[in-house]
């Protein structure tokens, strides 16, 4: 009887293990989490329709696009758009103010939200921390249209800033018409609507570190800097890279929005770039062959680009995208 019992226990002991156990196979595991991958489904429509299924257009970079005709009825032309572009000085004009502009955003843009996120980490006071974090937040959701009517009110030569400058007794600076303050508008309005939704990113990779480092921390005599950067900013580091190999590998492409609405005709020897080349080529003069043999091009370069600065991040610091 005794000899039973431990029996019946010992198999349920084994079944209760063999429960508990994770299970195998792919497919089992999104049974078990299907709620995440059912919030997928809205981000894999939108890429199905907007990317995957227009893919098949990229044809048209080998093609005499005819609109009457079709994609695929259209004759075959091989590379010639593409030595075309490659002859254009004005492609070539944009794709250094593009390579200029991405690069300043890149060396100087970067690191100001890393460093935001990580004073805005140590405020304490939760309502003072909403506040700033809310200003700051809310001009990522402001659409590039009004940001650009807002900037014509502000940096316009009869605009706030020269008002309050010419005021003061000063001269009124040409924000928007020399080409050297064009840029360094272009770059503070910029931060200025980008740097809030990138500071998210990095508050949320620092709400999972675990809170008792910081706890030994304080027992060892840390202070708040000391804690920053010796324990802070290491623990962030793999978000880090993966943002900066993201950025790296958008070298080579440029929104339209910004420069668009930004752009006028006094500055545009450094405001035109390939996305407004490309719309004002393939869209206003009718060249759709020509926009997109430019696009495929720099989805080819970027992707290189993102293996480059993926295989380097691994090599320097031992992490990566994959």
């Amino acid at each position: 009887m005794k000899d039973r019992r431990n029996n019946l226990q010992k198999n349920k002991l084994a079944k209760n293990d063999k429960n508990m156990r994770p299970r195998k196979g792919v497919l089992s595991y999104m049974r078990r989490h299907w709620i995440f991958y059912a919030m997928l489904a809205l981000p894999i429509l939108y890429y199905y329709l907007f990317s995957y299924r227009a893919m098949p257009g990229v044809v048209i970079a080998f093609k005499n696009f005819n609109m009457f005709k079709g994609i695929w009825e259209s004759p075959w032309v091989g590379l010639e758009y593409f030595e075309r572009v490659a002859q254009s000085k004005t492609f070539w004009l944009s794709v250094r103010n593009m390579m200029t502009l991405n690069i300043l955003g890149l060396v100087l843009g970067f690191p100001l939200p890393i460093i935001l996120a990580l004073f805005l980490n140590e405020i304490s006071r939760a309502t003072f921390k909403k506040t700033i974090q809310t200003v700051i937040y809310l001009p990522h959701f402001i659409s590039w249209s009004v940001v650009g009517g807002m900037m014509y009110q502000i940096f316009a030569s009869s605009g706030l800033v020269n008002t309050i400058i010419k005021g003061m007794g000063g001269q009124a600076v040409p924000f928007l018409s020399s080409n050297g303050w064009w840029i360094f508008t272009y770059f503070i309005v910029g931060v200025w609507k980008s740097i809030g939704w990138n500071t998210i990113i990095y508050l949320s990779a620092m709400t999972g570190i675990d809170q008792e480092i910081y706890e030994a921390a304080r027992v060892d005599g840390c202070s708040r800097f000391r804690m920053m950067t010796a324990i802070t900013v290491p623990c962030i580091k793999d978000t880090v890279a993966i943002m900066l190999i993201l950025a790296v590998g958008g070298l080579a492409s440029i929104g339209f929005e910004q420069p668009f609405v930004m752009q006028n005709s006094t500055v545009m020897e450094v405001a035109d770039v390939v996305s407004t080349f490309v719309y004002r080529v393939g869209l206003e003069q009718g060249k759709f062959s020509i926009g997109t043999a430019v696009g495929l091009a720099q989805s080819v370069i970027n992707f290189a680009l993102v293996l480059s600065a993926n295989a380097i991040s691994k090599r320097v610091s031992g992490n990566g995208i994959w």
